[in-house]
């Protein structure tokens, strides 16, 4: 099958007013959004609902099974919705004395290949309305208010948090987005072209990026020929030189004749770590039917843990987005293992 869109095209008198955004091509990632809002009511009304005494019975028992039922429901609700497999979903209420309000926040998580914040958000709402429903026989004004997705992560965006900021608990509990903080990484890019001027280089750069974003300290990026010789020399002098934790070559990784990376990283290593290599095939079949074709590896060259990524910038960024989550831990477990800087 070719990696094109596999979708039947209408014509254009035929053509729907709305369609479903094709996620065929997208790669399941772990995914987790969180959703808020609050109801405000009176005085009497709130403390009946902090003593259990309202003639429905337990508001807050129910509003949160409400919640998640509403998250599962979603794609029921919202005709644009996947129908994702969640993995999770929890609801917690919150009293406010002071202003006699509830404030619910609702949490969904899935390994899937689009986002939960529907769900989050049509949690929070189910569980919002309960809680109106069997509140609205002591208080008939209540009032629903400040719906917001706070967080998401997860998929190309990484970490999205609410520009007006999100409570100081929740803060504590996301991702480190700076998780290669106090790792040293270079960037070494195979390309005959480029060291030759015919054109910019482009995968080294963004690599660049994305290491620096994720905290690492940059040491040295060097563009050289795609030469057996060569590249052997510069990673064990660059490894040597800098001590590094990380090096990340790029290019040389296909099937012809001049790509020769991997066998020069396997001739010059000290244990070559298969298994990365084959999780960044697989994973990378969601982008492109012929992931097969790469001969994407990593070894150990010393302390060093040198990455062979292919030298296009969309497939470094790619297989980036791959490694990235458990990068950090890779890397300090690696560092007990007892090597001699």
């Amino acid at each position: 099958m070719s990696k094109t869109k596999q979708i039947i095209e209408f014509p254009p008198a035929a053509s729907p007013h709305f369609k479903m955004i094709d996620v065929g091509r997208k790669r399941p990632t772990r995914r987790r959004a969180i959703a808020s809002g609050t109801i405000t009511m009176n005085a009497e009304a709130f403390e009946k609902v902090k003593s259990g005494t309202l003639p429905k019975g337990n508001v807050l028992a129910l509003a949160e099974a409400a919640g998640i039922t509403g998250a599962k429901k979603t794609p029921d609700l919202i005709p644009m919705c996947h129908t994702l497999p969640l993995d999770q979903v929890t609801v917690h209420c919150a009293l406010n004395d002071g202003e006699n309000s509830i404030t619910v926040y609702c949490q969904a998580a899935a390994f899937a290949k689009t986002g939960v914040e529907m769900e989050a958000l049509a949690g929070a709402n189910a569980a919002l309305l309960t809680i109106w429903d069997l509140t609205k026989g002591v208080d008939p004004a209540l009032r629903i208010g400040d719906v917001k997705l706070l967080v998401k992560t997860g998929g190309k965006s990484g970490i999205w948090v609410h520009p007006e900021g999100i409570p100081d608990w929740l803060a504590k509990q996301l991702p480190d987005t700076e998780s290669l903080k106090g790792k040293k990484a270079a960037v070494l890019v195979m390309s005959d072209r480029a060291f030759q001027g015919e054109y910019q280089d482009k995968s080294g750069p963004v690599l660049v990026e994305l290491l620096k974003k994720a905290g690492a300290e940059m040491v040295e990026y060097k563009i050289i020929l795609d030469d057996t010789r060569e590249i052997a020399e510069s990673i064990r002098a660059i490894c040597r030189t800098h001590k590094l934790d990380l090096l990340i070559a790029s290019g040389g990784t296909g099937p012809g004749p001049r790509d020769v990376t991997p066998d020069v990283l396997k001739g010059i290593s000290d244990r070559v770590l298969e298994g990365l290599g084959d999780l960044l095939r697989s994973e990378s079949l969601h982008f492109t039917d012929t992931a097969w074709l790469s001969r994407m590896t990593a070894a150990m060259v010393g302390p060093t843990l040198v990455i062979a990524f292919p030298g296009s910038p969309k497939a470094v960024k790619e297989c980036w987005d791959i490694i990235e989550p458990f990068l950090a831990d890779a890397l300090d477990k690696i560092s007990k293992q007892g090597f001699a800087r």
